[in-house]
């Protein structure tokens, strides 16, 4: 089974078209998203990272917001 995708699937998927998004554009995508939607982008771009609800709370005690998964997604997109 082929693990990887070409440009034209990457393209297609809402995952990877995110992260062609800069600036304003950017932001009113990301603003369009549910928190789950957004929770569910950072679990495929960062598997390491704690942004589940449950692996959240026992981690921090708190759940990631809106704007907070905003900002993250944000950083790591204009970052990478």
């Amino acid at each position: 089974m082929n693990m990887y995708i070409n440009e034209e699937e990457k393209l297609k998927h809402p995952h990877y078209k995110l992260m062609e998004l800069k600036g304003e554009v950017l932001e009113t995508e990301l603003n369009s998203w549910s928190r789950l939607d957004l929770i569910e982008w950072l679990c495929w771009n960062d598997r390491n990272g704690v942004y589940k609800d449950d692996e959240s709370l026992q981690e921090f005690g708190n759940t990631v917001s809106k704007e907070e998964a905003i900002e993250i997604i944000t950083r790591q997109i204009t970052e990478a």
